[in-house]
């Protein structure tokens, strides 16, 4: 792919993961679409960013449907996209409660952003997705792993690993994976672990060399650790 004339719509953009690809995408040249909940760092993030590259940001939430349309339109005028990453995604409650205390109308929340909105945005961008386009589905271990006090969260993002296997298979066309990212030293990282130290996780920036390898490269749809892809690579 020609990187000066791609581009990569990354939702959750404003900090963590999001941000570190979305920047080192920029110093690459592709063109990008960012969006975020967050309207005041999403600005500072195109303000870094927008004399590297064209880049349209779009501050709102994935589950709002006009939204969508918004970015849809985007990839519209931008000529269509060759990356999707969907990196967007809710906690929920901090602490994690266990199961059997945990609010429904919260857990309906996390589903509906985690799951839901994730196909919703696919959805809306489908008719832009050009041929061998790259989806990016960003998950976590606590979509394979039953960790106590992860039980909303972790079951979310288990159903969207899930979408995204199905996903891959009714569309051969397009390179899908589901991408596990790995402990980061992030504010939602932070926010899972309250009052704790999480200095010892690694930043966010470890991470974006395997993600890099897969929008880069013809690896084949399916389940990846992105710190393993790299190490992979390099063997």
């Amino acid at each position: 792919m020609d990187r000066e004339n791609q581009t990569v719509l990354i939702t959750g953009a404003s900090r963590g993961l999001g941000f570190a690809l979305a920047r080192s995408l920029a110093h690459q040249g592709r063109k990008l679409i960012l969006d975020a909940r967050g309207g005041e760092a999403l600005d500072r993030v195109y303000n870094e960013l927008k004399d590297l590259t064209d880049v349209i940001a779009i501050p709102g939430g994935i589950q709002d449907a006009a939204h969508r349309y918004q970015l849809a339109q985007a990839a519209h005028r931008l000529g269509g996209l060759d990356v999707l990453v969907n990196n967007a995604s809710l906690l929920g409650p901090s602490p994690q409660p266990e199961l059997l205390d945990y609010p429904l109308d919260t857990l309906a929340e996390v589903y509906q952003i985690n799951v839901i909105s994730q196909l919703g945005v696919m959805q809306a961008v489908r008719q832009f997705l050009k041929p061998g386009a790259r989806l990016l589905n960003i998950t976590s271990d606590a979509g394979v792993e039953a960790y106590p006090g992860w039980g909303g969260y972790g079951s979310a993002k288990a159903a969207l690993e899930h979408l995204s296997a199905i996903l891959a298979e009714e569309n051969p066309q397009w390179k899908v994976y589901w991408v596990d990212p790995g402990d980061m030293r992030t504010q939602m990282q932070q926010e899972a672990f309250p009052g704790e130290d999480i200095s010892d996780r690694l930043p966010p920036e470890t991470s974006v060399p395997g993600l890099l390898r897969l929008i880069q490269g013809d690896l084949p749809s399916g389940r990846y650790r992105a710190r393993e892809v790299v190490q992979e690579a390099i063997g």
